[in-house]
């Protein structure tokens, strides 16, 4: 079976059609009396290798041993690689509950793999995109699977440690940007986790109550018999258009208890959702939002924006709940069938509810009462996400506490390197481990095997005793068991499948480095995500090699190397401080506006210079631009050497730090935040900074990690772990006069708290070479006010300005240009 995409939109079908498919294995074995299928495992292991290779088929499920079996264990082969899932004693049949995901955690190709694998779900999102196709005047596969990707595997998105700890980024492609919108968005996501759920009750998983997040009430209802999935689609897409249709609106997370919230909120202001015990979502106009903000920063607590267009579940939504009433009423509503929660109250939704039109209005306008809804679960012991993230399962083990049951992800996060397909089988696999009530008679005939308990004795016979684990092994087995709380961890399953999030994936890099003298980074973490295979990357790394991300070895500085996401490589050092940067400079164009410009010809001075990706700006914004750029960090200066002689900048480079005289100084240099290295280091400064940029910077729904990752003293204690250099210091003036520099186009200052002193440095004579400067200053004692009237006193028109970002800091911007702008 090859089977492949086709959409409506298209003539050119080779262009749309998907990577071909993997052949992967899944094997439930159980163990009756008191034999466990332990004995087995290394044999079934070797015979599903071989016949991964030779069936055609892409997904092949086999159940071996007898259905009373006490012991159950299971394990994926595919790709050459054998993932064990778990092993546990079987317990009886336990109902699941489905859960349904909002918007938030949507991806460009969230599902190809599952697109083309199973003809279940391929046709259910096929059936969805031909009835779409009338109301939103596209093919919504074209939108969830763009062309111009379709030729490379499912493949997760470079590492970004700003959006993994929920930073605002915006997204990097037109293809994101097209996702994002909230008129295509909203049916994407729906006809996703529709054709998601088809797929798993073909798997024989039935949910017996579901849940779903804003829009994921929406596919809740529709399994439920209560819109017919015509009628849904109808729904959702007219019912997005309304929405992008109004006002402009924003969204803040809060980690506060409602009762505290909502004497805050006034007469603009909305409770939009209540998450957990203390995370709530407040919604309203822009300028509320962020007076909200702003008062809730000086009481001390902690929140953050939502990147959002608009303020959903608040009274912003009312200008169309009439019309969203008139178009339900319009459809046929029955009561469900099966039972789901409503967000409005947070109970069981009624009959009569359900079939009000009037209640879908009410749902658009109301608070998302998600953890009274999750409170109603706890009964149910086995929870599904059936959507891409695992947002909802994050919120549900800290609603559910420590009696939180099984909660299983069937989707891969975005920055996991994984078969969408892998991950789905492992979620089945984990579901029947923890007793899932399966109905293996609705599984498709060609891709299920039941085998007899005969079976599990040719097993034996096949048998080799596994290899004991490594010393590193079993140490890193320790660190895993500590952080995840949980002594009974599977070998050869990934560390997010076992309860690791983004927050615990940067706490066992810190226990690592620690424990073994290496540092293996959060990318790495997440491509060598199993203890076998973490601990082959750590022995690399203590060897000096450097693992990839294929899995292989190799020496040197090759993994410094780094692609933009505007296609430009460089070299450089931290990944996520990379991004950051690139975003500043280059998104946000933070020195290359309030009418700042780079004619052709210009000749720019770049104080503070780190890796250089301002002197590349500079380069590639311009025609011949010449850049004399000063780094007094020598590991910074020798990447920003390397990428000023690949991208052929006309650049003079100078190891030295520029200040108000000739002499040297100490310079303290953080290897992990270099942008905060300093000739005046103040951690106790440094801290609060980045602690507060870390919390405004927390764009996408919130969740419980953020409070615990900006209090998190350990993290920010290995951010903060230093390297003193003697560095050069020049007066910049002594430069210019060497240089023989007559003109200056921009000198731009990033020099953490030096400021002042490079400004000193400068001689009246060469003031008025300098046409523009944007300078980064630290407002200590009125600082900025200062440079600004210093500044106009050499004939600049000048204007300061704080980023949103560094809003709690005393970071700001100084734009300065010659004459009236």
């Amino acid at each position: 079976m090859s089977p492949k995409i086709t959409t409506a939109g298209t003539d050119d079908e080779a262009a749309l059609r998907p990577s071909e498919p993997v052949s992967w294995h899944l094997a439930l074995l159980t163990g009756s009396g008191g034999t466990t299928p332990d004995a087995g495992l290394a044999g079934l292991r070797a015979h599903f290798a071989r016949t991964a290779a030779v069936e055609d088929v892409p997904v092949r499920i086999r159940t071996v041993g007898s259905a009373e079996g006490g012991h159950r264990s299971a394990f994926l082969t595919g790709e050459g690689v054998t993932t064990e899932i778990g092993a546990q004693k079987a317990t009886g049949t336990k109902p699941v509950a489905f859960m349904f995901p909002g918007l938030g955690d949507h991806y460009v190709d969230m599902g190809r793999d599952l697109y083309r694998d199973f003809p279940v779900f391929r046709e259910a999102v096929d059936a969805c995109a031909e009835t779409l196709t009338g109301e939103l005047g596209l093919d919504i596969r074209e939108v969830v699977f763009p062309a111009a990707e379709q030729t490379a595997p499912a493949a997760a998105p470079a590492f970004d440690l700003r959006r993994m700890l929920g930073r605002d980024t915006g997204p990097r492609s037109e293809s994101e940007r097209r996702l994002n919108a909230t008129r295509l968005a909203q049916p994407a996501l729906f006809v996703v986790e529709y054709a998601l759920a088809r797929l798993w009750q073909s798997w024989g998983a039935r949910p017996s109550l579901m849940i779903g997040y804003s829009l994921g009430e929406y596919v809740a209802a529709t399994l439920a018999g209560v819109l017919s999935l015509p009628d849904a689609l109808t729904l959702v897409a007219r019912r997005a258009a309304l929405i992008d249709a109004l006002p402009a609106g924003a969204m803040l997370a809060v980690m506060l208890p409602e009762r505290e919230l909502l004497p805050l909120l006034g007469e603009n202001l909305s409770l939009s959702a209540v998450n957990g015990p203390e995370f709530c979502v407040a919604a309203g106009p822009v300028a509320a939002v962020e007076a909200l903000e702003t008062s809730l920063r000086e009481r001390g607590a902690v929140c953050r924006r939502v990147q959002t267009t608009h303020a959903f579940h608040s009274s912003m939504m009312e200008p169309v709940a009439e019309q969203v009433t008139e178009l339900a009423r319009s459809l046929t509503l029955k009561p469900p069938s099966i039972p789901y929660l409503s967000n409005v109250t947070g109970e069981p939704i009624t009959d009569e509810q359900a079939t009000d039109p009037a209640y879908w209005a009410r749902h658009l306008v109301s608070p998302v009462r998600f953890a009274a809804g999750l409170r109603h679960l706890s009964a149910t012991p086995l929870l599904l996400e059936a959507g891409p993230g695992q947002t909802l399962s994050s919120m549900a083990t800290v609603v559910r506490g420590s009696d939180a049951g099984t909660i299983v992800a069937s989707m891969r996060h975005p920055l996991e390197r994984q078969s969408d397909s892998a991950v789905a089988l492992k979620a089945l696999g984990r579901l029947w481990l923890a007793g899932a009530d399966i109905d293996w008679a609705g599984f498709p005939a060609d891709e299920l095997d039941i085998v007899a308990d005969g079976a599990a004795t040719v097993v034996r016979e096949a048998a080799d005793p596994t290899e004991a684990p490594s010393a590193v092994e079993l140490e890193l087995a320790g660190l895993w068991a500590r952080i995840l709380k949980n002594e009974q961890l599977p070998h050869d399953v990934s560390f997010f499948e076992v309860g690791g999030n983004s927050l615990l994936a940067t706490r066992l890099s810190l226990r690592i480095k620690r424990a073994f003298g290496v540092e293996l980074t959060l990318r790495q973490i997440y491509e060598w995500s199993t203890i076998a295979r973490m601990a082959a990357a750590v022995q690399r790394l203590q060897a000096g090699e450097q693992p990839d991300a294929q899995g292989s070895s190799h020496t040197g500085t090759s993994l410094a190397r780094f692609q933009l996401p505007n296609g430009l490589t460089v070299w450089h050092q931290n990944e996520a401080e990379t991004r950051h940067f690139y975003e500043d400079i280059f998104d946000h164009r933070t020195y290359a506006k309030n009418g700042v410009t780079l004619p052709d010809g210009a000749t720019v001075v770049d104080v503070g210079g780190n890796i250089g990706l301002f002197t590349l700006f500079s380069h590639y914004e311009a025609k011949d631009v010449r850049v004399f750029t000063f780094e007094p960090a020598p590991p910074m200066f020798e990447l920003l050497s390397r990428n000023v002689a690949e991208h052929g900048v006309n650049a003079t480079l100078f190891n030295i730090g520029v200040s108000d005289s000739e002499s040297q100084a100490t310079f303290t240099f953080y290897p992990r935040s270099s942008g905060m290295s300093s000739f005046h280091p103040d951690e106790a400064e440094e801290k609060h900074n980045l602690r507060t940029i870390i919390a405004n910077q927390q764009r996408t729904d919130a969740d419980a990690e953020v409070a615990e990752l900006v209090a998190d003293e350990e993290l920010l204690d290995v951010r903060f772990e230093a390297i003193e250099f003697t560095a050069t210091l020049r007066p910049l003036s002594a430069v210019i006069r060497e240089q023989g520099i007559e003109r200056i186009d921009l000198v731009k200052i990033d020099v953490q708290k030096s400021e002042r002193q490079v400004i000193e440095g400068i001689a009246d004579e060469d003031w008025p070479r300098i046409q523009q400067m944007v300078l980064e200053v630290h407002d200590a004692d009125g600082e900025v006010a200062r440079l600004v009237d210093l500044l106009r006193g050499h004939g600049f028109t000048v204007r300061a300005e704080q980023d949103e970002m560094y809003v709690g800091t005393d970071i700001h911007n100084i734009y300065a240009v010659r004459g009236p702008r």
